[in-house]
């Protein structure tokens, strides 16, 4: 039997060997959450030519849930069943259920999980799978190893300083870490170059992570996070800080190649120049990077590109709504205009990937000289809550209407989100403009590759630590790896989800049914 999973700790689910149909159930980022008389159906394949004498169904839900209902093909293999209290609320908890084989049939099956009718509170669904009970890891392994591919990840992040009961946003968390081990991080530790520290152990199933950080200037917080995207790499990682690097273990003086070595932090400060880290299969990693061991950053200077496509939305403090000068006619080529209805204004923009800006243009509007921005910030953000000032202009001008005019950035880095803040104009009540674009650098800048090192350790577990060093990789970032009421049918990824010809035929045919029947 192909290995049988359905993961819903990330949206789209990760499935495999299954279709999952599902009623009065909420899509929630870490989870399905059902209500009562809520259900979702797992119609997955066994094969003919294995003989199945006993199985394994696992259902994990987060923290204590209401009473649940399993069903096989019809027979009950748990009613009521209750999920113990213990525990945080968020913590995931694994129910084992043993199936005799005469339930499982040769070819297609159908394994539900309800919430029964009149049951109080929601059944909170994070994963399940279906194994043979001679190997009843089988199915785990499998949906192991796809969360592994998904190791670009990024989490909402706030800290409490000591003694205080609030807990204030801060600005995001990314990573990735990969080392060829495909094995996830559980605990990391970093330093940046200004001698700010955090450390931080993260959950099993990366849904959060707790920890503490010390700024620059020794100010000592707790610090903790939530999931907010995952992806696989190199998805998630336009614009950011990534460092490649070939690596090479070392044992008594005597140096080996070991493979490549990714390593992506990014906690909205300074970058880092220390990082640790132990795997989930307990191997221990310590790197410190050289002075100028960095990924390369064009100078603003050259060729760029205008990037401004990659906007999806654009927020305006105030925008002249009734005859339609709005803030979305600065995305536009036409000759349309935004204006104001004072003399200072805020333009957020966001952007669907975080983006290193390298210069931006303003275009002035039709008319009034006087409503044009004479002096404003740019500034970027992770969160929408913490910005950081990355250009400002005093005194600016435009000689006639509709006129262009260019503006570079000193220091380009990456940010989901842009602000230009309008602190001044030229002595109107109102201002305006007709368009914004923003521009990147089109390509890496020219000239030779730097050898840019590491220097470490590293230790399996149980084992001896053994030297690890490194130089960075020039060029850019590999391709990805190839890869009541009618119920509602949960997208997933049918590459992925369908093993071979046979049973991508199945579920195409299962797909369609749905379908029709929706």
């Amino acid at each position: 039997m192909e290995p049988v999973f359905a993961d819903f700790s990330t949206d789209p689910a990760q499935l495999s060997n299954a279709v999952v149909a599902h009623h009065r159930c909420g899509i929630a980022p870490s989870h399905l959450a059902l209500g009562a008389g809520g259900y979702i159906r797992l119609d997955f394949t066994v094969d003919e030519r294995e003989e199945i004498a006993e199985a394994v169904v696992a259902v994990t839900v987060l923290g204590a849930s209401a009473p649940m209902d399993v069903l096989l093909n019809g027979k009950s293999l748990a009613e009521q069943l209750a999920i113990p209290g213990a525990g945080a609320h968020s913590d995931p908890q694994v129910t084992v259920l043993g199936v005799p084989g005469e339930l499982l049939g040769t070819g297609d099956n159908l394994l539900e999980v309800r919430n029964p009718e009149g049951a109080e509170g929601l059944l909170r669904l994070r994963a399940v799978t279906v194994a043979p009970a001679h190997d009843r890891d089988r199915s785990e392994r499998a949906m192991a190893a796809r969360s592994a591919r998904r190791s670009v990840v990024a989490f909402g992040t706030e800290v409490r300083a000591a003694g205080s009961t609030g807990w204030q946003p801060a600005p995001r968390l990314l990573f990735h870490l990969d080392g060829g081990e495909r094995a996830l991080p559980a605990h990391l530790s970093w330093r940046g170059t200004d001698g700010a520290e955090a450390a931080i152990g993260l959950r099993a199933d990366l849904s959060g992570f707790l920890g503490h950080r010390r700024t620059a200037d020794g100010v000592v917080t707790e610090y903790r996070g939530t999931l907010s995207d995952r992806w696989a790499y190199p998805e998630g990682t336009a614009g950011a800080p990534l460092h490649r690097f070939s690596t090479e273990d070392g044992i008594d003086g005597t140096w080996s190649p070991s493979g490549e070595l990714r390593l992506l932090l990014d906690d909205g400060g300074a970058p880092v120049e220390r990082v640790t880290w132990t795997d989930r299969r307990g191997t221990t990693a310590s790197v410190v990077l050289s002075p100028g061991g960095g990924p390369a950053v064009r100078e603003a200077a050259g060729d760029l590109r205008d990037i401004t496509r990659a906007v999806t939305g654009v927020e305006a403090s105030d925008e002249f709504e009734m005859v339609g000068e709005v803030a979305e006619n600065l995305l536009s080529k036409s000759r349309s205009k935004w204006l104001a209805n004072d003399d200072t204004a805020e333009l957020e923009f966001t952007f669907d990937h975080p983006v290193a800006v390298a210069g931006y243009r303003l275009t002035s509007a039709n008319d009034a000289p006087d409503r044009d921005p004479e002096d404003w910030l740019l500034q970027g953000s992770h969160d929408g809550g913490h910005w950081t000032t990355v250009d400002s202009r005093t005194g600016e001008g435009f000689r006639q209407r509709h006129e262009t005019k260019e503006y570079s950035v000193a220091s380009p880095a990456p940010y989901a989100r842009y602000r230009l803040s309008i602190t001044e104009n030229h002595g109107s009540d109102q201002i305006q403009l007709s368009r914004v674009q923003f521009l990147a650098c089109a390509a890496p800048a020219a000239g030779p590759a730097r050898a840019a090192d590491f220097t470490g350790y590293r230790a399996p577990r149980g084992g001896a630590p053994v030297g690890y060093r490194g130089t960075t990789v020039p060029g850019g970032q590999e391709e990805p790896e190839a890869g009541k009421g009618p119920a509602k049918l949960l997208a997933g990824d049918l590459g992925d989800t369908a093993r071979g010809l046979d049973d991508a035929a199945r579920l195409i045919g299962k797909l369609a049914e749905y379908l029709k029947n929706s």
